[in-house]
């Protein structure tokens, strides 16, 4: 029988580090949140989203999509920095030492924990140089106006530096479905830039992600 004592690391027994009801903690008198490290955490309601939309349309217009899109680049690296400093503290190894397995969990649930959706990862492709990335319920382009073409510029910018940070290579994001043009969900692709070249074109004759992808994976 293993006992509990063969389980611990260091006196502790490993878990889930981004889980809700053990990251997130705070004071509903103060109006404080804090993760479990003591570092402030922001929560923003959905009408300051709809006004920073509906400010940066006014302001800049079709730049606007350009502006979210650095916004996020700019959030992304961050984001991965306290992501790796966090798992680094916790697992007392550097994130590229972790189990494949333990990095998605933690990917995963630490979008969940924060409230930008559930983000999942389809690696499929990887073999061709294409990792997918869909996120369900996104906050984001939750409260974006409707459009004809995708409005997830914020995630995409995120998405394309930390997985950039993550593999060491400059990749590039491109997006192929989103909630604001009535898809269940927002898709992303990531990969190296020229061999992503076609897909804008292709997102706007109505190809789904599925169709792309398996027009990526056929070019030479």
């Amino acid at each position: 029988m293993v006992s509990v004592a063969d389980l611990l690391i260091d006196g502790r027994l490993p878990g889930n580090y981004f889980a809700h009801d053990l990251y997130v903690r705070g004071s509903t008198e103060l109006g404080l949140l804090e993760n479990r490290r003591g570092d402030r955490l922001l929560a923003i309601p959905d009408p300051l989203l709809q006004a920073i939309y509906s400010g940066l349309e006014k302001e800049t217009g079709q730049a606007s999509k350009l502006v979210l899109y650095n916004c996020g680049r700019w959030w992304g690296k961050n984001f991965y920095a306290r992501f790796c400093e966090e798992l680094a503290d916790y697992y007392n190894q550097p994130l590229a030492s972790l189990a494949m397995v333990e990095f998605l969990q933690s990917l995963q649930q630490c979008w969940k924990t924060h409230g930008w959706g559930q983000i999942t990862l389809d690696v499929t492709y990887r073999d061709h140089g294409f990792i997918g990335v869909a996120i369900w319920h996104s906050p984001f382009t939750g409260v974006a106006p409707s459009s004809q073409t995708p409005s997830g510029d914020l995630e995409r910018g995120i998405l394309e530096i930390f997985f950039s940070q993550l593999t060491g290579r400059e990749l590039h994001c491109v997006q192929t479905s989103c909630t604001t043009t009535g898809d269940d969900c927002n898709r992303f692709i990531l990969g190296l830039k020229p061999r992503l070249q076609t897909v804008d074109s292709l997102v706007a004759d109505g190809q789904s992600h599925q169709s792309i992808m398996q027009a990526l994976t056929q070019q030479g």
